[in-house]
């Protein structure tokens, strides 16, 4: 049975980081209080591209005001810690 290479693996092996973003928007009835939204994804850094398009769907299609959007992410593949193999052992 051959086994299938998760699709959050291949994205980070070409560069994808896990970007999580804390959201702070108004509530579209009572604009002086804020609400937090987090979101997390993969993303590309520094350009955060997913995350763009996240935000202009928001900014299109809910009521909720944007207030402030702070950005985290970290890379949790690097190419130095991966490694070919070069043999492979069985054992009874």
């Amino acid at each position: 049975m051959a086994s299938r290479v998760s699709d959050d693996f291949v994205r980070q092996l070409k560069g994808f980081c896990l970007t999580t973003a804390e959201i702070l928007y108004r509530l579209p009835d009572y604009r002086l209080i804020l609400q937090t939204y987090i979101w997390q994804d993969y993303d590309l850094a520094p350009e955060f591209p997913v995350l763009h398009k996240f935000l202009d769907f928001w900014n299109a299609s809910l009521d909720g005001p944007l207030h402030s959007v702070r950005v985290a992410h970290v890379r949790l593949i690097r190419p130095a810690e991966i490694r070919t193999v070069k043999a492979q052992f069985a054992l009874h």
